[in-house]
């Protein structure tokens, strides 16, 4: 659970430098009260009243080094330098003192973290990502990262600064009339208690907002990303409406049941800053007609009174302002401390001091049994033996735990009882990045990134050569249609590969596999969504692959895996027939079964 606490570790990296800028911004702060208390000792000296002790032992400072006779003009000169310092010499030192570093620390921070999210995003579980999509995801860290970065300078220059500016004129005004201070120190501590408290009330509601806009924007991002299937079934004006009522729902909370709170707060201190404006002067006028404060005393005492009280408003704007911001704030943080996967690969280049691995390829399944769920395993102990160089096929029904089995053997998840078996090794005890690099694998919705072919082909292998690349292009069946594009291997792909057919991408994904150079590659399903023509050139690219390396198949379509060393039948997370094709037929289970239905063109 995020904290504040976790909040302002957000800035831990940059404190020495945050304490610097901030302890110098509300230096320059009380600074600024030498103006209004300057002016109210010209005023002595213009009304004949006697300097404060303090402001006499300097002006006979000056006199003695200037060797001027105490005037009044000395004393007017020395006032007039007073002010002259603190505007004019302060005004080009205070923006890289103050705004300067306030604005670096934010900036880098946001650096940092954002380097940090990408990270957690990379060693996040699979299963995350099952349960949130994109939108949800990026939506959380983008408003997480921005508040953060914006409310830094604000609290940093100008909230922690003003309430220090406020203690000063409470010693200010402690100086010249005690008990005006003590109703002044009372009134402020009133004004902020209640409004920190009301604040906090509306935090609650909203971090209930933030979750439910960010349950908005995972279904816009959902449309988006499901664009033609929202067209092609015609339900446009439904998503409309759908997301139009969360909206209204939306804004009924902003407008009656936060912002309305804003507003009622704002009056209420309005009103009540008024009248403690009111109070003060009341106050500050008896005691000068009383002779108890000089004339200059009570120009500086109501001058830095309403200084303080008109230091109210912004500071409640900024305390607003954060509060808006802090439950964004939280669910990034909540985000951030989300537990590393155990699939979580190495975040670190491997170095030339890296022994890097090397296998045959020989893949053993151990009393294999796992399920997602510990009450529903989906594979029951698994025994399979794959030798190098070997080609095997996994078929079953849809559910029979083939793609589970993969899974498992790129370390996606670990088993609940058995090991897999690399050359003999248990993988669980290899390091799972240089294992990862060993294995490869062509997925049936291959992902393609938005750059160009080239750069998609070296995405697993960015040392291979031209010649390499254009080897692996002719393996996987690529060349045809290469050489009918615009800039052949430049040409921008688009997003999720949109500018290629979905033949061009699988044969681009065995590409990029063959690149990566793996001792064992994976096809899971690369042609069941294919057409004739698309399909045969994939089984052509994966025959010129057989026995280079250890290959695992799965498939639906049977004729995929009919010269397959290796046949492999899963029911129900157990292996219940094995055999090459022939084999199989003459056993007359359910490979022979599955066969006859593909052949008469029935569903499976």
């Amino acid at each position: 659970m995020a904290t504040f606490r976790d909040v302002l570790g957000y800035y831990r990296r940059y404190w020495p430098t945050a304490a610097f800028s901030i302890t110098a911004s509300s230096a320059f702060e009380i600074i600024d009260l030498g103006v209004p208390y300057a002016i109210g000792q010209i005023l002595n000296v213009l009304s004949q009243e006697p300097l404060d002790p303090f402001m006499q032992d300097l002006v006979a400072l000056v006199a003695s080094l200037v060797r001027l006779p105490n005037q009044r003009f000395l004393e007017l000169a020395v006032l007039l330098g007073v002010i002259f310092i603190i505007t004019v010499v302060r005004a080009p030192i205070q923006p890289w003192i103050g705004s300067w570093f306030h604005w670096d620390i934010a900036l880098r921070s946001r650096r940092d973290h954002s380097r940090g999210v990408l990270e957690k995003i990379l060693t996040l579980p699979l299963e995350f990502y099952d349960e949130n999509n994109p939108g949800r995801i990026a939506g959380r860290v983008a408003r997480g990262l921005a508040n953060h970065t914006w409310s830094y300078p604000e609290i940093a220059g100008q909230l922690i600064p003003k309430l220090f500016r406020v203690l000063g004129i409470f010693v200010v005004i402690w100086l010249i009339e005690w008990r005006i201070a003590i109703a002044f120190l009372v009134s402020f501590i009133f004004i902020l208690s209640f409004t920190f408290a009301h604040l906090g009330r509306l935090i609650q509601r909203e971090e209930i907002l933030d979750r439910y806009q960010e349950n908005t924007e995972s279904r816009t991002s959902e449309v988006i990303t499901n664009i033609k299937t929202v067209k092609a079934f015609a339900t446009e004006a439904t998503e409309l409406k759908r997301q139009s009522q969360r909206l209204d729902r939306e804004l009924k909370v902003v407008e009656y049941r936060i912002h309305e709170g804003y507003t009622r707060l704002g009056t209420w201190q309005r009103l009540v800053v008024q009248s403690c404006v009111f109070f003060i002067l009341a106050f500050t006028l008896v005691a000068t007609v009383g002779g108890k404060i000089s004339l200059g005393h009570f120009v500086t005492l109501l001058t830095v009174s309403s200084m303080a009280y008109s230091e109210l408003e912004p500071i409640s704007n900024l305390a607003e302002t954060f509060a808006r911001r802090y439950a964004s704030m939280l669910r990034f943080h909540e985000f951030m401390q989300l537990p590393l996967g155990s699939d979580a690969g190495s975040l670190q280049p491997l170095s030339e001091q890296d022994a890097a691995y090397s296998f045959t390829g020989k893949v053993e399944f151990s009393h294999l049994t796992f399920g997602y769920h510990r009450d529903r395993p989906v594979l029951q102990d698994i025994n399979l033996l794959i030798e190098p160089y070997q080609t095997v096929a996994l078929v079953g029904r849809s559910g029979s735990g083939k793609s589970t089995l993969v899974k498992l053997l790129f370390r996606y998840f670990e088993p609940s009882q058995g090991s897999v078996l690399m050359d003999g090794e248990n993988i669980s005890t290899l390091d799972v990045t240089q294992y990862r690099k060993r294995l490869a694998i062509v997925h049936q919705e291959v992902d393609v990134f938005n750059g160009t072919l080239l750069d998609n082909l070296l995405y697993g292998n960015h040392q291979a050569s031209f010649e390499q690349v254009q080897e692996a292009c002719r393996i996987a069946q690529c060349e045809e249609f290469i050489q009918q594009l615009p800039q052949r291997y430049k040409t921008i792909v688009g997003e999720r590969g949109m500018r290629l057919s979905g033949g061009q991408r699988q044969r681009l994904g065995i590409a990029r596999a063959l690149l990566a150079e793996p001792d064992v590659l994976v096809f899971d399903e690369a042609t069941s969504s294919l057409d004739y023509e698309s399909e045969r050139a994939i089984q052509l690219a994966m025959r010129s692959i057989f026995g280079t390396r250890t290959t695992i198949i799965i498939a639906h379509r049977l004729s995929t895996v009919r010269e397959a060393d290796k046949i492999v039948v899963l029911d129900q997370g157990r292996i219940v027939e094995m055999g090459n094709h022939d084999e199989l037929l003459r056993q007359a289970g359910i490979y022979r079964r599955l066969h006859s239905l593909q052949e008469t063109g029935e569903l499976i």
